[in-house]
């Protein structure tokens, strides 16, 4: 009754027409239809808020209490790893190893087999070459093995299907890919590059020559004349020589593809101080696409070429070119000048140390925007950045820095003078940061982000290399942050307008990316 009476005050006018029309009898059998049915959708709307809010805390509480969180590594702020009696190569390398989201260091090293070094059933004669993975988090040894009886080359950034692998050359003459995560060699095969030849490097990763699907490797070894070697990239296989063929005074040697797709071996040569191309070689199962629009190569009118390395453009990659005295940008597609710059730069002076001009070069004039004079000994490593979330980079470089000594200083002050480590950021282009020094000769540095876009540290691997006599190589990483509380603050300009303890804050508070 209550239903009705309710009805009949929401729908006043419906009820009047329905009982003028079918009757009192009728219109009320349909009012208690239309009651009844509207009490059955009632309760099933109840059920059905109430079965979703049962489901929403059931999920609420699974994601709570039942699913654990991904246990993030605590990862120690240094370390350092010592091995005695031994000798160190210059390779260092970073990649995610144990798969904890954290990078990894492996290096490489030469020591006598004994103890936690065994080289059984290796077969190689002591003293050999090892590899090792150590932990980014702690520094524990992940895996190490034995190689080989000398190491020439080795990459850490290949993969062998789709998984990251370690690509190496070594002696006897061969080459091996290693599995990333476990140390174990995937493959090894021997390799014919002639008695008594130097393995050059780099290695080159070219398209696919044998014609199974997956890019192959090209190798350049030196006897008298230059031979270069087509190795598969899936196991490799030596596939063939592309030739032999002279370059005098090659100092390097680098890939650059063309607009028309073709690939190309450029040679930079130290005795002329110009550069060649060869094509990518003679394919042995498929001739190479040939741009006949490229010229042959560059002379020199310069000086000598002393670096030379790969710049992105919005077609292909330019060429950033160290002379002597010039440093010049070089268009990739026509081996033809962008822009030259000479200002202020001077000719290195090569016996013992010299002078180093660390510059900040705006890539697509050529304007100098900053630059410092350090001293240098001949073995330290180049340079390393970080980049930052303001889209700019930190730089980090090692060298001593001669300011405060007006420039009287002698030969024999700067050969006895440590390496220290100083940090740049452009946002405070009078600040340089002294973070640190090396009493031990350098092999290896590298700057890194352990951790995605966070835990900004540096690797460093210092030593006796490989050739001089054997010692204790010290693998070591540190976190920026430690440094950047104790450094020293330089002051670039004889005006300071700001405090040494400002600066550190501003250090500090630094965020940084990762590029991928």
């Amino acid at each position: 009754m209550e239903n009705k009476d309710l009805e009949a005050e929401i729908h006043p006018l419906k009820n009047e027409e329905c009982k003028a029309i079918e009757g009192p009898a009728k219109c009320a059998e349909k009012e208690g239809g239309a009651s009844r049915k509207s009490g059955r959708l009632s309760r099933w709307r109840t059920a059905a808020f109430f079965l979703s809010l049962f489901l929403c805390l059931l999920v609420v509480f699974a994601f709570s209490f039942i699913i654990p969180c991904p246990v993030r590594p605590i990862s120690q702020r240094t370390w350092h790893r010592t091995y005695d009696n031994a000798a160190t190569y210059t390779f260092l390398a970073v990649a995610d190893v144990d798969k904890d989201r954290v990078q990894d260091v492996l290096f490489a090293f030469k020591a006598a087999a004994a103890g936690e070094l065994n080289n059984a059933g290796q077969g190689f004669a002591t003293p050999c070459a090892f590899v090792a993975a150590h932990s980014g988090t702690n520094g524990s040894t992940l895996w190490q093995r034995p190689v080989a009886k000398d190491l020439l080359w080795m990459d850490c950034s290949a993969e062998q299907e789709d998984s990251p692998a370690c690509l190496l050359i070594g002696k006897p003459d061969f080459l091996a890919a290693l599995d990333l995560e476990t140390g174990q060699t995937l493959w090894q095969r021997a390799a014919n590059f002639g008695a008594n030849s130097t393995v050059l490097s780099p290695l080159l990763k070219v398209p696919d020559v044998s014609g199974d699907g997956v890019p192959d490797l090209l190798v350049f070894a030196a006897v008298g004349e230059e031979v270069s070697c087509f190795h598969s990239g899936k196991d490799g296989t030596q596939i063939g020589f592309s030739g032999s063929f002279r370059v005098p005074g090659r100092t390097g040697h680098l890939l650059q593809v063309t607009p028309a797709g073709a690939h190309y071996v450029l040679f930079r040569t130290g005795e002329r101080g110009a550069f060649e191309r060869r094509a990518a070689a003679s394919w042995p199962k498929h001739p190479p696409l040939r741009d006949g629009s490229w010229p042959a190569g560059r002379p020199a009118d310069s000086g000598d070429i002393h670096y030379l390395t790969k710049m992105p453009a919005k077609l292909g990659t330019n060429l950033l070119v160290a002379r002597s005295s010039v440093l010049e940008l070089v268009d990739g597609q026509h081996l033809a000048p962008t822009w030259m710059e000479c200002q202020g730069l001077r000719p290195p002076q090569l016996r013992g140390t010299f002078s180093l001009q660390v510059m900040i070069v705006e890539s697509r004039s050529g304007d100098i925007k900053w630059q410092v004079e350090l001293s240098q000994g001949a073995w330290t490593p180049r340079p390393a950045s970080l980049a930052t979330t303001d889209h700019r980079s930190a730089f980090l470089f090692w060298g001593t820095y001669e300011g405060d000594t007006n420039g009287t200083v002698s030969r024999e002050w700067r050969a006895s003078c440590n390496p220290h480590l100083y940090l740049f950021h452009p946002s405070l282009p009078n600040v340089l940061l002294d973070m640190s020094s090396s009493t031990e000769p350098i092999a290896a540095f590298e700057g890194v982000l352990f951790e995605r876009s966070r835990h900004a540290c540096y690797v460093l691997l210092t030593g006796p290399r490989v050739g001089s006599a054997p010692g204790s190589i010290v693998l070591s990483k540190r976190k920026l942050k430690e440094d950047v509380v104790g450094s020293r603050v330089i002051w670039l300009s004889s005006l300071a307008p700001d405090t040494e303890q400002h600066v550190r804050e501003r250090f500090l508070r630094m965020r940084y990316r990762s590029l991928r």
